[in-house]
């Protein structure tokens, strides 16, 4: 069975960070685009970083460029997004994703399996 499984939400202050966790089960992430997104109550699901290469170049979302990176490690067949400088609209439910073709896309729709999302909460 194909599986993504995401870690490391939870709830932080403004200013702080969180790292978060996917790891795969059932088959090799090298071989396959990963990406996270979120979606934020009543909004659309949005990219916000993606793996443009199995070496771990990065597409980072304009709207979170300089506080978060994405990246992996291939031995654990994971992928982590580290969010510094957490806001409040940053609120959210994360996903990560993986496609066979979506290397560096921030476009959910070219993404095939889906973890189950990790809320992330903003507040003081």
């Amino acid at each position: 069975q194909l599986q993504l499984v995401e870690s490391g939400g939870g709830l932080v202050q403004p200013g702080g960070s969180l790292r978060l966790s996917c790891t795969a089960s059932g088959f090799d992430l090298d071989y396959y685009g990963v990406g996270w997104f979120r979606q934020a109550p009543g909004g659309e699901r949005v990219g916000v970083a993606a793996l443009t290469s199995p070496t771990g170049s990065e597409n980072i979302a304009e709207s979170v460029r300089g506080r978060f990176l994405i990246g992996g490690d291939n031995d654990k067949n994971t992928v982590y997004l580290q969010m510094n400088n957490l806001k409040p609209e940053d609120t959210a439910v994360y996903y990560c994703a993986a496609g066979r073709s979506a290397w560096g896309s921030l476009r959910a729709a070219e993404y095939t399996l889906w973890g189950q999302g990790a809320q992330v909460t903003v507040a003081s």
